[in-house]
């Protein structure tokens, strides 16, 4: 009985009554949100309970509601209710959120936009004690003994040129980019080697790119963090079979592959 007089609450009302009964419920609803002067993002009552409070039927609400949310007033989740104010703009501060969003294509385009111009603006900006932390990452990848290590190396050797821009709204960004880039499983095998080879392409291309923020070189540094990533790319993009930074071929991505 209860859900059939839902059913007759929520059905259209005659075409000369809709706009009166709507503009009732609107009228109580809109003096109920002047009363309450209610936050952004703040839950309106459950429908039920919001129809006693005004007074009106559970379809006149809902015409109400819908109003308001046309004009920008309300918005609706479904499943979670009714909020004040505009439908937010979807969060992207959780970097689960943002990995679940992307795919390694993206993040390195994204890499390619950001990151040469983050070596430019290092070599612009850089103070000695960046360029100093930049000759220590480089050194450190060189001497890991291990992926991890190395990872760990060329992951500090990035934020150092990020840093060395000195531009905290870059910065903010790099650090979003670095751990989306973390979190998104790349698809690399390490099962060939324990460590990376003598002749990693990386190496001479991280030194080249130091050498080029060091010399104030602001379009070498940009173009040399170009290719260094474009290498990257091509590293870990292959269609068909992936390989690994030294060149050789390795089999398709597994549970075990690491960024």
């Amino acid at each position: 009985m209860e859900a059939d007089l839902e059913r007759r609450e929520g059905a259209e009302a005659p075409a000369h009554q809709t706009d009166e009964n709507a503009g009732g419920a609107l009228t109580q609803l809109r003096a109920w949100l002047a009363q309450k002067q209610l936050p952004p993002s703040t839950r309106l009552p459950p429908e039920r309970e919001f129809c006693e409070m005004l007074g009106v039927s559970r379809g006149e609400l809902r015409k109400a509601l819908a109003f308001l949310e046309r004009q920008g007033d309300l918005w609706r989740h479904v499943g979670k209710g009714t909020f004040i104010g505009a439908r937010p703009v979807a969060e992207l501060s959780s970097v689960a959120s943002i990995a679940g969003q992307t795919n390694p294509a993206e993040v390195m385009r994204a890499r390619l936009v950001i990151e040469p111009e983050l070596a430019r603006e290092a070599a612009l900006n850089a103070t000695a004690d960046d360029i100093a932390e930049m000759l220590l990452s480089v050194d450190g990848a060189r001497r890991a003994e291990t992926w991890r290590q190395y990872e760990n190396w060329d992951n500090r050797l990035h934020r150092a040129i990020a840093e060395a821009a000195h531009n905290a709204l870059l910065l903010s960004v790099f650090d979003t980019l670095n751990a989306v880039r973390r979190a998104v499983v790349w698809g690399r095998l390490r099962d060939e080697a324990p460590r990376p080879p003598a002749d990693h392409h990386s190496f001479a291309e991280h030194a080249a790119i130091v050498s080029a923020i060091e010399d104030r070189d602001l379009a070498g540094a940009a173009h040399r963090m170009r290719l260094h990533l474009e290498n990257v790319q091509a590293l870990l993009l292959v269609p068909a079979r992936l390989k690994d930074d030294s060149g050789r071929s390795a089999p398709a991505a597994s549970s075990r592959a690491r960024v």
